[in-house]
């Protein structure tokens, strides 16, 4: 029997490569001679680059110390490496909210440290870079980023702004002189939002309040991205741009680069689809599965691809509103020890799994 693993993250609990294994250590301790494929999922957001390096062959993660955290504090970036020279860059791990521990920085919470990752990578020779967008921390359009690459970003008196969507609407020209040109193989742009930058839909307006911002930072963050797009030009209404507080748009427009629905994405650099080839089952899953797990989600993908192939499926979660998922909830019977010992409950599953098809 052929079984393809493709689990998302437990978010908070478990990675998607970790989910994975555990699945299949359950699974092969009841079947041991089947064959697993192993495909982590993440659509764009925390732990894609993990998934990503742990499923393509010839990655390597390449650590960058000393980048500015989203709150100007030193963190220490990563990128992978692909044997074609793509780099793969998540901006959560330099610009996530989780590096603020608790302590919300929604007007001066900045993504430099992306920027600064990204430059590394392309001197170490990246050709194209593509970065996963989610779990950011900021609302600066990307502005941090741009400058850790050369862009300036400069108020009416010539001085340089400081990091952070809050000072932006004192923004009053751009300098260009010294931004790095786009790697020649192009930026692409992972994300699982179609907002635009601007308006009630907008970067700000949705994204801010879990950011930590009120009604009068969402007004000032609002102002600022629509006084930087007025200075950098492009489309903020383009769909996707909004992502990671508009971090998509500053892309987008400085270097042209193309926003793309993420679990797509990462299920075709996995080579989900040719692993679902002559398959007879595949089990995927994620920390909550409800109906929005179907809307753009890594789940969704891989249920949407096995459809496809007619390869049946089945769902783990930690807890689901469809009854006909495995939950870890169930499983434990507790939801704090579901969470507190996931692996160890996700390994249970892939063995309940396994005994439900008796061995040929």
């Amino acid at each position: 029997m052929r079984v393809v693993v493709a689990p998302d993250s437990f978010k908070g609990t478990v990675s998607a490569r970790d989910a994975a294994l555990a699945l299949a250590a359950g699974w092969r301790s009841v079947r041991p001679d089947d064959e697993l494929l192993i495909r982590p999922m993440a659509d764009g957001g925390e732990g894609t680059l993990d998934a990503l390096a742990a499923a393509l062959p010839g990655a390597v993660l390449h650590p960058v110390p000393g980048c500015t955290g989203p709150d100007g504090r030193p963190v220490t970036g990563r990128y992978a490496l692909l044997p074609d020279g793509t780099a793969l860059v998540e901006l959560a791990d330099t610009g996530g909210l989780p590096l603020l521990g608790g302590d919300l920085a929604p007007l001066t919470a900045g993504t430099r440290g992306t920027g600064e990752t990204i430059a590394a990578a392309l001197d170490a020779g990246a050709r194209r870079v593509t970065v996963a967008l989610g779990g950011s921390a900021s609302t600066d359009g990307g502005a941090g980023l741009l400058a850790a690459l050369g862009l300036r970003l400069l108020d009416d008196t010539g001085a340089p702004l400081p990091d952070g969507g809050g000072a932006l609407p004192r923004a009053d020209r751009l300098d260009r002189t010294a931004l790095r040109t786009a790697p020649p193989g192009g930026v692409r742009l992972l994300t699982d939002v179609t907002n635009p930058l601007l308006g009630p839909t907008g970067a700000a307006a949705v994204y801010g309040p879990q950011k930590g911002a009120d009604p009068a930072a969402i007004a000032l963050l609002e102002a600022g991205l629509r006084r930087f797009a007025g200075l950098l030009g492009g489309d903020p209404s383009l769909p996707g741009s909004g992502a990671a507080g508009g971090t998509a748009y500053g892309l987008v427009a400085a270097w042209g680069a193309r926003v793309v629905p993420g679990a797509a994405a990462v299920a075709e650099l996995t080579g989900l689809d040719s692993a679902l080839a002559g398959a007879d089952l595949v089990i995927t899953g994620e920390g909550r599965f409800d109906t929005t797990s179907l809307l753009g989600k890594a789940v969704g993908e891989v249920l949407a691809r096995a459809h496809r192939a007619a390869v049946a499926t089945r769902i783990v979660a930690g807890e689901s509103t469809d009854p006909g998922a495995l939950t870890l909830v169930h499983l434990a019977g507790d939801p704090a020890d579901a969470r507190a010992r996931a692996p160890h409950w996700l390994t249970t599953a892939g063995a309940r799994l396994a005994c439900a098809h008796p061995t040929d």
